[in-house]
């Protein structure tokens, strides 16, 4: 009987943690703001499931817009990474954010001149029209 119900137990917290996963699923347009100093920047995420796999967009307020690159999603958190170019300079942007809902927040990490900075991050979701 004991077994049984450990059985039981553990298949319905599994199904939690996916019904979990999928409440937090990143997919879809987000309006996103990143804080530099006392000024907070715009930006578009766009996040697709393609073939099982993550892809997306990242687009600033200047409509130049990148591919991201290793896209991961697990237990809530998103990460990835978006390459922006201004006056000629290239530099890697790494996000690193939970996804609760309809809101994420997080932390942007970008090397700059050879120091590594770190920015809050935080965006919500756009709502599909119906």
């Amino acid at each position: 009987m004991r077994t049984i119900l450990a059985a039981v137990l553990a298949l319905g917290l599994c199904g939690l943690a996916k019904a979990e996963d999928a409440k937090a699923d990143p997919a879809g347009t987000w309006k996103c703001e990143t804080q530099i100093g006392e000024m907070k920047r715009p930006s578009t995420l766009t996040i697709k499931k393609e073939d099982g796999k993550l892809t997306g967009t990242m687009t600033w307020q200047d409509k130049k817009d990148s591919k991201l690159a290793d896209v991961k999603f697990k237990d809530g958190e998103l990460t990835f990474s978006a390459e922006r170019e201004l006056n000629d300079n290239k530099f890697t942007i790494k996000y690193k954010v939970k996804v609760d809902g309809d809101t994420l927040k997080g932390k942007a990490e970008a090397d700059l001149a050879g120091e590594t900075r770190s920015f809050d991050f935080e965006g919500k979701r756009e709502k599909k029209e119906k």
